[in-house]
């Protein structure tokens, strides 16, 4: 797998269970203008065009991430939303959003690589701390989408 052989690569996965309909919760990760209202670690969000924007990322590390996110596929009826990322990561990073008997699973897949020279430095040093990071970042996510869909 390419997040296995690049040091500066990384691949994350995770999954949210949501007590909401699929249609809400599609709606509101569609909504990235909204993500500000309940993801405390996005910090800035600027649209560039209809399709891209910059985002600014702090969470537990004391390191901003600069990203340009532009969107890749949107595809409510089968759930799906990716966006490519640039700036201080390249890669991509999506949503699948579906049904269950209680609300909705959502699951988040980003890959990516490094491009920050800071961050690059030390990869096998620093990745603990980028994988504790993001995993910090996914839990206050879930909590502040969870708060938000009520």
């Amino acid at each position: 797998m390419w997040a296995d052989r690049v040091s500066t690569a990384y691949r994350f996965d995770n999954e949210w269970h949501l007590r909401a309909p699929s249609d809400q919760v599609y709606a509101a990760l569609a909504d990235v203008e909204r993500y500000e209202l309940w993801w405390p670690q996005i910090r800035e969000i600027h649209w560039i065009d209809a399709d891209s924007g910059t985002v600014r990322v702090r969470s537990v590390l004391p390191y901003t991430l600069d990203l340009v996110l532009t969107r890749d596929a949107q595809d409510e009826a089968h759930g799906i939303l990716r966006v490519l990322v640039a700036g201080d990561m390249q890669g991509w990073c999506a949503w699948q959003v579906t049904a269950e008997v209680t609300g909705t699973r959502a699951v988040f897949s980003q890959e990516v690589g490094v491009t920050s020279p800071m961050l690059g430095r030390a990869p096998f040093a620093i990745r603990p701390l980028l994988r504790g990071n993001h995993a910090h970042m996914m839990r206050s996510g879930e909590r502040g989408l969870r708060r938000y869909l009520t």
